[in-house]
């Protein structure tokens, strides 16, 4: 025996006004990218190579994610 639905299901209409983030993630985000910009200047104004500075950059956004993740309701 088949289980058809009849009418098929219609899907939700979009929501045209919703944001695509929420307001916690956009702030976990931002919070993260500017430790991983600072992180990656104080790098370079360490004299250290670019390439040293974007990496330390970049394990900084993130930890700064998890970080903010966890402290941020």
């Amino acid at each position: 025996m088949r289980n058809h639905r009849w009418p098929p299901p219609v899907p939700p209409e979009p929501d045209e006004n919703r944001p695509l983030l929420n307001q916690r993630s956009a702030m976990i985000f931002l919070l993260a990218v500017l430790a991983g910009l600072g992180a990656g200047l104080l790098t370079i104004l360490a004299a250290n190579p670019w390439p040293v500075a974007v990496t330390a950059g970049a394990a900084a956004t993130a930890a700064a994610v998890l970080f903010f993740d966890r402290i941020i309701e």
